[in-house]
């Protein structure tokens, strides 16, 4: 009987190869998380220049947002069907695009078209590379690489906030975008590089050459070759969304899609929302950038703190803990606090306990279903909760501008986090391992 190449992969140890396709990963999460927060780093500049309220640029800061969302839907299922390489391929030469455009707009109109655009690039990214990782990794470090993979994020805006922050030293705010569009295509030749096709994909796909291309990524991966594959089912398994609403994966679907909703408002009104809350106190905008960059080192933080707690416990209890005590931290920032250095450190805790608990949710999507479901799992879950991504940032504009305080607004956004651990609670008897799905 032929030697499954998945179980090779499974059952050895990492090597440098699929390490540095984790990396990779890593990089790419990062630079979404840039990306996805450049709007947040040019928001003071945009208010200057052309004089807009509080509700407006929650519109603004909502458009990416909403972007994501259609492309976590649509492109994750693309994922499932091209293969995830060509679909990350593809969603960098969108994002790289919209970024270039978005510095060129003129008003609210042509700014926020651009932004949608570049969310599409951004959502699928997220779907596919998700899937990625898990695939790159074995069994043993699979929901560990998945966590660190989603710690790019932060990393990605820390290291972003502190080149914005220089940026708009001595550059207007499309320089911003003009920086993310450069480091986008430059992740194009990485991507061809050092990331093939994964092998639990071209198993699946079962494609024209698809054993020459298996068997080149397990020479890569320093494993010897196949002499062939395992036969492949009759019919294959169903994939896509009709196999996701299916009787063994809607509930599980649909709870984790609505607990990252009511997560995501907590975390994307923090992170969208720091800047021109810190401007509002009377800072200037590259300190504002500053306190965003310090809540980004806490999400960093606390989602490799949550990527290290995995390996001695379950990743549903710490991602429920990690929500609940997201609630207190979002409240406590709201008090509004009297010096830099004390609204730097209430950003960083509220960074910390907001991050945490999305990594949690990309290892429980990437372990809890089949190869052929996992990025369309992904991008469902993900689509569903850019719902709460693109709300947060206009209730929260329309909350400040109808006179709201900074301690009730936190108050009302923070209790999004204690929703999403009822619903991770509930979902938490159908999360486990991805069982395969018989071919029918």
């Amino acid at each position: 009987m032929a030697t499954d190449p998945r179980e090779i992969v499974d059952k050895a140890a990492m090597s440098r190869f699929q390490w540095t396709a984790v990396l990779l990963m890593v990089g790419l999460n990062a630079l979404d998380g840039f990306d996805v927060l450049s709007i947040s780093y040019a928001s003071p500049g945009i208010v200057r220049d052309w004089g807009i309220d509080r509700a407006a640029l929650g519109i603004v800061l909502s458009m990416e947002l909403l972007g994501m969302a259609v492309g976590s839907l649509f492109l994750g299922g693309v994922a499932d069907t091209l293969g995830r390489r060509r679909t990350i391929l593809g969603c960098l030469l969108v994002m790289a695009i919209g970024m270039f455009a978005a510095a060129t707009a003129h008003d609210l109109t042509t700014l926020s078209i651009y932004r949608v655009f570049t969310g599409l690039g951004i959502g699928g990214m997220l779907a596919s590379i998700n899937a990625a990782v898990a695939e790159a990794a074995n069994a043993r470090r699979r929901a560990l690489c998945v966590v660190l993979m989603s710690a790019g994020y932060p990393i990605g805006s820390v290291i972003g906030g502190m080149i914005s922050g220089q940026l708009l030293k001595v550059y207007d705010w499309p320089a911003v975008f003009i920086f993310g569009g450069v480091m986008t295509l430059l992740f194009v030749p990485l991507v061809l590089w050092r990331v093939p096709e994964s092998i639990a994909f071209e198993m699946q796909r079962r494609g024209k050459g698809a054993l020459e291309r298996i068997n080149t990524t397990l020479r890569r991966m320093g494993h010897p070759p196949v002499d062939a594959l395992p036969d492949a089912p009759a019919v294959k398994p169903r994939a896509g969304m009709s196999l996701l609403f299916s009787r063994q994966f809607a509930v599980l679907a649909i709870l984790l899609g609505l607990a990252y909703f009511s997560h995501i408002i907590t975390f994307y009104y923090i992170i969208k929302w720091i800047p021109k809350i810190v401007v509002d106190m009377g800072y200037a905008p590259p300190t504002a950038a500053g306190v965003l960059v310090w809540a980004s080192i806490g999400g960093a933080l606390g989602a490799l703190t949550l990527g290290l707690l995995t390996l001695k416990a379950r990743v549903t209890a710490l991602t429920i803990l990690a929500m609940l005590a997201s609630t207190a931290a979002v409240i406590a920032f709201g008090r509004g606090w009297d010096t830099l250095q004390e609204i730097s450190i209430a950003a960083a805790v509220a960074g910390f306990f907001t991050n945490a608990p999305i990594v949690g949710l990309y290892a429980i999507v990437a372990q809890s279903f089949p190869t052929q479901l996992r990025a369309t799992a992904t991008g469902f879950v993900i689509g569903v909760g850019r719902g709460g991504a693109a709300l947060a940032p206009v209730l929260a504009g329309f909350l400040f501008q109808a006179g709201w305080s900074l301690a009730l607004v936190s108050i009302i956004l923070g209790l999004g986090a204690t929703v999403g651990a009822a619903l991770l609670f509930a979902a938490r008897g159908r999360i486990g391992d991805a069982a395969p799905v018989a071919a029918k």
